[in-house]
């Protein structure tokens, strides 16, 4: 432009020189346009166009932002590439499904676990290839806190666990493992308490027998063999209870149904309960209150629920000094059915609430000795709400009081 100015000053034309030089500019510049537009249609990963002056700069940038960009793909690419060699090493099935509960992507051990075939099952819901209604209820669960155990949908007789965490924006991430060793033996391990449960019943039966009957002879015993016999009774009625108590929890491990489900009146229940309750604490003079509405009924099988609350109730007079409080409620609300134990015993440390429904747990070794206790009462509890589509809240400050809490859902509400 300052050429053809010179140009025209000099030819005394400085406005056709002007417009001239105007339009030459003006073709440099749709030229490199084209050029651009040309290299964005055909060649967009290639190196673009070389050029001088002002699209020299702007080609320079675009070729460096073109080499940024290349190595950060890179980078992310060799991440990728060893994510998915990682998850496809992995024995267990990794699989992740869309917010909709779409296949998006998995590894090779769900097509092993699961029978998924690529690409044919991708986009597929994951409910229309694994059927099982188990596993639909625990799929449309708002939480996922606990993993869920079921027979594989290819072979009946492996099982399976299924694990699903969310991430992203409702986008979830299922994990499968194969756990058919730990379920038999697990299995192997019910049989084995059940069946020595079993055989032990029979002869404790009859050693309690005799006992009764010697004991009944008061006047032809040794005074020598009485505390003996006596403590050899007590020794004994402590086993049965030990029996009783590991055949009930055989027995409700062994069905994850619950049959002959009727509404149960919970506060004539309870009330049977309390009275119990007052009896065993005798000279000790618990004050147990009691309320409860008489209006709501629960389903579910008496037997069962009378041996959880009563477990939980009689644990409270065994553990609260003489003369304690315990409360007992039974009431209902938004979230559904709630029974409270509470009591202002010694209470229960942080670091053993999480263990107390484990089988033989216990906080202090000699308190069940103490009170006679066969450490699985809230065992019992703990299966017989899973039964009843409950849960266990234990609450414990220590020097003040525990507080067991049984929740039900609505569904459970009659």
């Amino acid at each position: 432009m300052l050429l053809c100015l010179v140009a025209g000053l000099i030819l005394d034309a400085v406005a056709w020189t002007l417009v001239a030089g105007l339009t030459l500019y003006l073709f440099w510049i749709l030229r490199q346009m084209f050029r651009f537009h040309h290299w964005l249609r055909t060649r967009p990963n290639d190196p673009p166009p070389e050029a001088k002056g002002v699209w020299g700069e702007i080609f320079d940038s675009i070729y460096h932002m073109q080499r940024r960009d290349s190595r950060m793909r890179a980078r992310l690419q060799a991440v990728i590439d060893r994510i998915q060699a990682s998850t496809a090493a992995l024995s267990d099935a990794v699989v992740m499904i869309d917010p909709d509960g779409h296949l998006e992507w998995w590894n090779h051990a769900a097509e092993q676990l699961l029978g998924l075939r690529a690409p044919d099952d991708s986009g597929q819901h994951v409910t229309n290839l694994i059927r099982d209604p188990r596993f639909v209820a625990y799929f449309d669960q708002d939480s996922y806190k606990e993993p869920l155990d079921i027979p594989s949908p290819i072979d009946i007789n492996s099982w399976l666990q299924y694990a699903i965490t969310r991430y992203g924006r409702g986008d979830r991430l299922m994990v499968v493992r194969d756990v058919t060793r730990m379920h038999n033996l697990e299995q192997m391990r019910k049989d084995f308490v059940a069946n020595v449960s079993h055989e032990l019943r029979t002869p404790l039966t009859v050693v309690v027998g005799y006992l009764e009957t010697l004991l009944d002879a008061e006047d032809s015993i040794n005074p020598r063999w009485k505390r003996a016999l006596q403590q050899m009774q007590q020794q004994a009625r402590r086993m049965q209870t030990l029996l009783n108590d590991l055949l009930l929890l055989a027995r409700l491990e062994t069905s994850d149904t619950v049959d002959d489900e009727k509404p149960v009146a919970v506060d004539l229940l309870l009330l049977g309960i309390r009275q119990d309750a007052q009896a065993l604490s005798a000279e000790r003079n618990h004050h147990i209150s009691l309320e409860a509405s008489s209006q709501l009924r629960l389903r579910g099988i008496e037997g069962e629920l009378r041996s959880a609350f009563s477990n939980l109730v009689f644990n409270a007079v065994k553990y609260t000094p003489d003369e304690g409080e315990i409360q007992i409620r039974w009431w209902q609300d938004e979230r559904g059915a709630h029974l409270s134990v509470s009591d202002n015993g010694v209470g229960i440390a942080p670091q053993h609430i999480n263990r107390l429904t484990e089988r033989f747990y216990r906080v202090d070794s000699s308190r069940n000795s103490s009170t006679g206790g066969t450490g699985l009462g809230l065992a019992i509890v703990k299966h017989v709400l899973l039964r009843h589509d409950g849960k266990l809240e234990i609450t414990s400050t220590p020097g003040k009081g525990s507080t067991f809490t049984c929740h039900f859902p609505s569904g459970r509400i009659v």
